[in-house]
């Protein structure tokens, strides 16, 4: 599964110059790359790259942009959030699945149950129910859909309904 963390491993791999990278997703199926190398640039053959890249060895449905790095401020990306060592290893498995996801976030939080609800290809939306034992706090809600969001792949978004 084409997570932002394992494509974000593997264009450091290839391109370990790159000193700034962040990858997210803008739109259903849509991602963009954000990068510098060293000396705070991004030429224009690194752009057609890193494009190449993604085209050819990360998510086949996805479409990716490629655009400097400063424009995370400007199109107002998200910051990143410390994750758990779980989520992140998760992340980077090239096994992760469904019950993967699930099997990660119900360890995060026992105190209830994840389950997979359906999937909207048209809109790009995964659905969860997250069925609980206790009530859950808005921090513990924001936490586990930014969790959420690690796991599921590239181009896709999710919604969590709490019971």
């Amino acid at each position: 599964m084409g997570t932002r963390l394992l494509s974000e491993q593997m264009i450091k791999k290839r391109f370990p110059h790159l000193r700034y990278l962040r990858i997210h997703t803008q739109e259903k199926n849509t991602a963009t790359i954000y990068a510098w190398d060293d000396d705070l640039q991004l030429a224009d053959q690194e752009i057609r790259s890193l494009k190449q890249f993604a085209s050819d060895y990360l998510n086949p449905y996805v479409c990716f942009k490629v655009k400097a790095y400063p424009y995370v401020q400007e199109e107002k990306v998200p910051q990143m959030n410390e994750l758990p060592e779980i989520v992140i290893q998760a992340a980077t498995s090239r096994k992760l699945n469904q019950d993967g996801i699930k099997a990660v976030i119900n360890r995060l939080f026992p105190f209830g149950r994840l389950n997979y609800d359906r999937y909207e290809a048209a809109e790009g939306m995964i659905h969860f129910q997250f069925h609980a034992i206790r009530l859950i706090s808005d921090k513990e809600k924001e936490a586990m859909k930014s969790y959420l969001n690690e796991l599921i792949p590239l181009g896709s978004y999710c919604e969590v309904t709490f019971y």
